[in-house]
């Protein structure tokens, strides 16, 4: 029988029913991922102008050939379905996994369910607020008298979606370090001491990230570093690690 609740870490689960609960949390996620998508795609109208409020006024992408309108626009609303269906995604991976979670692990992983999401809408929207309007000022008029600067609708929504998603893994630093620190594997104190590694890292990190002008690499490493302290921070206050309890073994000692 499908199960829609969350066993309990008591309940003792065949193979067939772990099978067959993993196979209900497929479909949900992906009914739930669907309506999503359509609904972003039925809005499609919004979207997009949303995603072409950072380019100059009276500017909008340009498209080469008949199908690109279509494309670019239900691969916008793929992505935007994605982020609207986040936390209920995430919460059927925690739902399977959760016969696995003792009651302390449980409490442990619950802030993570809550604060993922929400530290990755931050990122977008740091991303779409600050990370665009900087980047897209200084490529498209960045020698712009030499060039007839174009944007293709394509182009333009691919770097605008890759940079968002970037910003929004990249605002999960915390949840990162705060996890290594819950596991045992690092240290606050280790993490204030290796410090200028942790900003040489972070700073190769910015490179990689979308966008290869100085100035949005740089807007780009400075959140990146303040989201690094608040993880020192965070590690300091709910960093503890965690400690399983081991059930006793019965005595099987004679008399």
């Amino acid at each position: 029988m499908a199960r829609f609740r969350a066993p309990r870490h008591d309940e003792g689960l065949t193979l067939v029913e772990h099978l067959d609960e993993l196979r209900t949390r497929i479909i949900v996620s992906i009914v739930v991922l669907g309506v999503a998508v359509s609904l972003c795609f039925w809005q499609n109208h919004l979207l997009l102008d949303a995603l072409n409020g950072p380019l100059p006024p009276g500017r909008k992408p340009i498209t080469l050939s008949p199908s690109e309108p279509f494309l670019a626009t239900f691969k916008v609303s793929v992505y935007a379905g994605i982020l609207l269906a986040l936390p209920i995604l995430l919460y059927e991976a925690y739902a399977f996994v959760l016969p696995a979670l003792s009651s302390a692990e449980r409490r442990v992983i619950l802030p993570f369910l809550v604060l993922v999401p929400t530290l990755f809408a931050a990122g977008v929207a740091f991303g779409y607020y600050v990370v665009l309007p900087g980047a897209l000022h200084f490529l498209l008029n960045f020698n712009s008298g030499q060039f007839n600067v174009q944007v293709r609708a394509g182009d333009y929504y691919g770097f605008v979606t890759l940079t968002l998603l970037a910003m929004g893994f990249v605002f999960q630093v915390p949840m990162g370090i705060l996890a290594l620190t819950k596991l045992g594997i690092t240290t606050p104190r280790q993490l204030a001491k290796n410090r200028r590694y942790a900003y040489l890292i972070l700073a190769i990190v910015a490179m990689a990230l979308p966008g290869t002008d100085p100035v949005t690499m740089l807007v780009e490493l400075v959140p990146l570093l303040l989201l690094y302290e608040l993880s020192i921070v965070l590690a300091r206050a709910f960093g503890a690690p965690i400690t399983r309890q081991v059930a006793p073994q019965p005595d099987t000692r004679l008399p």
